[in-house]
């Protein structure tokens, strides 16, 4: 009997666990936090943080588009600046509009494909 109640009970506590720490924007078991930024869904991985900051808004370049921060872990900070993606202070290169950016353990993908450092 006693054996039957802790299987419940461990089985409950890893279900709410997961409910609470497993959403799509925070994924703490697989260590992967994801978010909006401007047109472009942001992903990172090996970061696990029970609650992850939001993207933040910068002010516009100087051509009038829209920039924005996601620094979700201490060793990963995306900023995109109209198009211009930079991970880590290394510029990427421009974006195209709606474009998928992931950082997966200093690694940078974009559309799931790797991207190299280009100079400015």
């Amino acid at each position: 009997m006693k054996k039957l109640f802790l299987t419940v009970f461990l089985s409950f506590c890893i279900a709410a666990f997961c409910v609470f720490y497993c959403r799509r924007s925070n994924n703490l078991l697989l260590g992967k936090v994801e978010a909006s930024v401007g047109t472009h869904q942001v992903a990172v991985t090996d970061c696990y943080r029970l609650s992850v900051p939001p993207p933040e808004r910068l002010p516009d370049t100087e051509g009038g588009q829209a920039a924005y921060r996601f620094a979700p872990c201490r060793d990963a900070e995306v900023v995109i600046r109209g198009e211009d993606l930079e991970v880590n202070g290394r510029h990427y290169g421009l974006l195209n509009k709606n474009d998928s950016v992931t950082v997966d353990h200093g690694q940078v993908l974009v559309n799931d494909r790797d991207a190299s450092p280009t100079s400015k």
